[in-house]
């Protein structure tokens, strides 16, 4: 049986948003890294046009969202939380 969970790989550990039911601690599990930049929008709901006009509302904010200062929240929910972080 394959079951597919999608979650997130942060500091050599992978975080599932919530456990699949039916699966016993020591599962045997298979890790694929999908490439972010690759998003199936149609897979979402989201059509060319729909895509062409978000991206196009969200460009303003293309230069600060990757700006080197923003790194600070990466890990805002552990700062948050009064965790260090790196």
């Amino acid at each position: 049986m394959l079951i597919s969970v999608e979650g997130i790989y942060r500091k050599g550990k992978v975080e599932l948003p919530s456990l699949p039911a039916q699966i016993a601690d020591d599962a045997r599990v298979i890790v694929t890294f999908v490439d972010p930049r690759n998003v199936d929008l149609r897979a979402r709901g989201i059509d060319e046009a729909q895509a062409a006009d978000l991206r196009a509302r969200l460009k303003t904010f293309a230069e600060d969202w990757d700006s080197p200062e923003m790194e600070a929240y990466d890990n805002y929910d552990a700062a948050k939380a009064g965790l260090q972080t790196r």
